[in-house]
Order: C-alpha cells, then sequence, then structure tokens
C-alpha cells in the first residue's frame, strides 16, 4: 500500500464532508508555439471531476466573487519543449483589495503529492482573505493531478479491495499476497496511464511553475507551500533561485532524507502525535471514554488493531472495517487536532463493534467519497513518488528493518516499514535519493516548521533553511499541533507570514511562536 503519510495534506478536505455524512489528455502538437505567450481565458468553474474527487462547483466569495478556472498548455516532456503539449488545470480568486496595491499572483501547492489544488484552494480559501487584499490567490492541479492529465491505476471496485489488504503481514503467504498486490495495483498504472508515468517528477512540476509564473504576468513567483508543497517549492528554488519572490514553506519536508528516512521520521513523529492525543485524552477534567491513562489509551489501541487482523468489525456494508484502514483512519485523525474528537468518537464506536467513523476518516485519507467513487489522489501520490524517487527496496530488506521502525512506532512502525514497497516493479526509474533544494541567490524563504507535525516533522524545516543555503532558508518554529502552522490561526505565525508576503518584512532567523 502506498505510504499513508505521504499522502500528507492532500485528503485533509474531504475530511469533513464525509465525516458529516456518517455523523449525521493530452493535447496538440505545439509546433513553434511560445506557449509563454498564451493567453488564460478564465471562467467560472465547474463541478470537480471524478479525478478531483467530485462534489459541487465552488461557493462564491465572501463579497460575492466567483472563482475562476482555466486551463494552461505545457509540454509533456520538458526534454521536448516543442513537442506534445498537455493542458493543466488552474484556479484563482482576483485580488480583493485597491488594485494600485496589487502584487501579483500567490501560487499555492496545498500538498499531496497527488492533490487537487484547484478544489484545495475554495475548501481553504477563507483562510487566506487577509492575503488576498494583495494578491490574486491561484492554485492548480499538477501534471498527472486532477483535471490536469490524471493518472489512471485501478477501479473503484479494485481500489476497495486494495485498501483493504493486510498491508503488515505476519507470515510468507502474507508478505507474498501484499507483494502480488503491489506489483498488480503498479502494473495498472503502466496499463492505463504509460505516457505520463515518465514526465510526472517534482522537476516537471517546478518547469511548470515557471511557465505559470510567466503566463500570469509576473516577474517573480510568489508561492506558498503546505506539506509536499514545500518540496516542490525547494525544487523550484534550486531551478529558478533568480525568479523566486516572496515564498512561504509550511508544514515543511525534509529534502535530505531518502524514502526510508522519510518513513522512519514520519513513524517517530505520528508516534509523537499519538502520544500527544492520549496524553491530551485523559489529562482533562472530564472522563476520557477511551483510557484510564495515555499508556491505557495506547494499549487499547494496539489491542484494536491485532483483533482487526483476524476479525474485522462492520464499516460501510458491505465493506469491513480491516486492521490497514483502521490504521488508516488514526493516522488521518492525527493529521490535525481537530479531528482528535472524531477519533476519541472513532475509536469509542469500534471498541462497541461499529466501524463507521475509522472508515470514513481511512476513505478521506484515501480520496474515496461517500459515493464510493476514488479520486485520483492515490494514483498520482504514487506515481509522483515513485517517479521522484530513486530506491527500490525489497521484502527482505524491510523485514532486515522492522526493529528499527517498531522502536520509532510501536503502533505504526510496522505500517511504515513495509510502505516502502510501493514502487517495487515500477514502470519508470527514480530521479534521485532525495530531492536537490540549494538556492544560492534566491529571495528569502520563509520555512516554517510545527513542534507537534506528525506527517512532516519538526526537524525538517531546519534540514530545509539549511539545504536552501545561508541568507535564503529563514526558519520561524511554532510549538504546536498538527500538520501545518498557518491555518491553526496562531497570531505570531500568521503575522510573520502576513509580513512577509504582504510587506517584504522578512522575520528574524529563530522566531518562535508559540
Amino acid at each position: 500500500m502506498p505510504n499513508p503519510a505521504r499522502l500528507r495534506a492532500a485528503a485533509l478536505t474531504a475530511t469533513a464532508l464525509v465525516l458529516t455524512s456518517v455523523l449525521a489528455g493530452c493535447g496538440d502538437d505545439s509546433e513553434d508555439e511560445d506557449l509563454s505567450a498564451q493567453k488564460l481565458s478564465w471562467e467560472d468553474c465547474p463541478a470537480p471531476s471524478e479525478a478531483e474527487g467530485g462534489g459541487d462547483a465552488p461557493s462564491p466569495l465572501p463579497n460575492g466573487d466567483k472563482w475562476q478556472c482555466a486551463t494552461m498548455k505545457a509540454p509533456l516532456d520538458w526534454d521536448e519543449p516543442k513537442g506534445d503539449t498537455i493542458k493543466l488545470a488552474l484556479i484563482r480568486a482576483k485580488a480583493s483589495g485597491d488594485a494600485s496595491r496589487r502584487i501579483g499572483s500567490l501560487v499555492f501547492n496545498f500538498g499531496g503529492p497527488g492533490g487537487s489544488g484547484v478544489t484545495t484552494l475554495p475548501a481553504f480559501g477563507k483562510d487566506f482573505a487577509t492575503l488576498r487584499t494583495r494578491y490574486d490567490l491561484v492554485s492548480f492541479d499538477p501534471r498527472g493531478v486532477g483535471r490536469s492529465v490524471p493518472v489512471e491505476c485501478q477501479n473503484d471496485l479494485q481500489l476497495d479491495a486494495y485498501f483493504q489488504q493486510d498491508a503488515t503481514p505476519d507470515d510468507t503467504a502474507e508478505r507474498a499476497k501484499l507483494l502480488d498486490n503491489t506489483r498488480e495495483f503498479n502494473a495498472a498504472c503502466e496499463k492505463n496511464s504509460e505516457r505520463m508515468l515518465p514526465h510526472v517528477r517534482t522537476t516537471d512540476a517546478a518547469r511548470d511553475l515557471d511557465l505559470m509564473r510567466k503566463v500570469l504576468g509576473d516577474d517573480k513567483l510568489h508561492y506558498f507551500g503546505i506539506s509536499y508543497g514545500t518540496e516542490l517549492g525547494g525544487v523550484y528554488a534550486h531551478l529558478f533561485p533568480k525568479n523566486v519572490g516572496r515564498a512561504v514553506f509550511d508544514a515543511v519536508v525534509d529534502p535530505t532524507q531518502n524514502p526510508e528516512q522519510g518513513s522512519l521520521g514520519q513513524a517517530k513523529g505520528f508516534q509523537r502525535a499519538l502520544d500527544n492525543f492520549a496524553e491530551d485524552c485523559t489529562s482533562r477534567t472530564e472522563w476520557c471514554p477511551i483510557g484510564d491513562s495515555a499508556e491505557d489509551v495506547k494499549s487499547r489501541i494496539a489491542e484494536l488493531l491485532a483483533d482487526l487482523d483476524s476479525k474485522p468489525i462492520p464499516g460501510f456494508y458491505p465493506r469491513e472495517l480491516t486492521q490497514t484502514p483502521a490504521a488508516n483512519g488514526i493516522l488521518q485523525a492525527l493529521y490535525s487536532q481537530d479531528l482528535w474528537k472524531y477519533l476519541t468518537e472513532g475509536l469509542e464506536q469500534a471498541y462497541g463493534g461499529d466501524g463507521r467513523i475509522l472508515m470514513a476518516l481511512s476513505d478521506a485519507m484515501n480520496g474515496r467519497n461517500e459515493n464510493g467513487e476514488y479520486s485520483n489522489l492515490t494514483a498520482a501520490n504514487v506515481s509522483i513518488n515513485c517517479a521522484d524517487e530513486k530506491p527500490r527496496y525489497t521484502a527482505d530488506y524491510v523485514e532486515r528493518k522492522l526493529p528499527e521502525f517498531r522502536a520509532a512506532s510501536p503502533l505504526f512502525g510496522d505500517f511504515m516499514a513495509w510502505s516502502m514497497l510501493t514502487c517495487t516493479d515500477w514502470a519508470v526509474a527514480g530521479a534521485a535519493d532525495h530531492p536537490d533544494v540549494s538556492a544560492p541567490g534566491s529571495a528569502p524563504i520563509l520555512v516554517v516548521g510545527n513542534t507537534g507535525d506528525p506527517a512532516t516533522p519538526y526537524e525538517g524545516a531546519r534540514k530545509m533553511a539549511a539545504a536552501l543555503g545561508k541568507g535564503v532558508g529563514v526558519e520561524l518554529t511554532y510549538r504546536g499541533q498538527g500538520h501545518g502552522a498557518y491555518r491553526s490561526k496562531n497570531k505570531c505565525v500568521q503575522d510573520a507570514v502576513n509580513g512577509y508576503l504582504l510587506d517584504g518584512k522578512v522575520p528574524a532567523a529563530g522566531t518562535v511562536c508559540s
């Protein structure tokens, strides 16, 4: 199975919608066309496609303005920029303030990889209203994602089975089955999307960003990257340091780690988040319904997952809650402190034999809506990661590493370790052990790390700031919980980010917000 933690922020948008229901092509030959001179045709946004997750067209902005959508042509293969083109989906909200004070466009990538920016920006738009006073807010579906020539792998019924599988094999037969399932998924990606798979690397998306900057009419790229979006931003800064404008990286990926180190770091990060969740529940003055102490909470969760390995409980008929989706649901809830109440309720119900809330959280993680339709989140996530990451791990190697992963996280270690098999027999060779983000000559980039972030552990922010280079990476620390800092609404963080993006005021390196 793909590493659920590496889906990062992309699934969070859908979570509230799913829980509410529970609780209540490749194009023309470009010939000699100058793609940087193309004019975008902005129109009212359509309803999201199935690959974007479905649903309704975005609601108007608070002042009544409508979200606008357009498509931008980009080369299919950046090594052949005059060859075939693809169409990338964009969305924007025009700046709300005085036109004379408009800075330009602020381009967002919310993570994944594989998340649709076209659907996520409207969902979070109100959180960036202050930034909209001087910027057009812009986001996009990166190549291979959503409406931008989506990578396709398995169909909905196949994905239901894929996400029910036993992702932590206990014997030789279960290990062989996991490898077979992984190969079947990856073969389906090759069969259905062979043409796109070599062209969805982060370096390709970074080149798309620079084309987007030109087409939007900006001399510099002003950028807000969240989660995987920080990796994309770092790669952009490396490739185009002189084109970086005001940029913020929030929920920062450690660019120095290979996939194994990244998975191990996330095992530690999610264990730390689980510890915090358990402590929070049991330290309240009222009764904690899922345990008498923090250790009791974690012990009961471990017992639940162990039981579900052989004795599933009802979920959404006809699906049962097995061990893997239960763990996915727990991981999803640990992304945000706002979801801890749902995790508490979901665990309480699961102990009583009702797996629906944990399954709803897992579905949100995997991009499945209440109608049983999957976005292409997982297909794109696997395709981008496997195109980016050079290492290919074997089952024997994973087994040798299990003790180290279990020491990092007794609950999640096995899941994170076995997820390293995701790229087994992938059709395209991976590009590198880790991304290069060194960006000498770039404008300052504000790098915001959250001490309680499970998916992109805090230590990555310091590594990113250092890798960007002296005078480029400016680190800011937020002592909080959850994935990311700006949307926590912490005033200190927001003042620092807004001050830089709106007024060009770079906060002092090492600033701490709590």
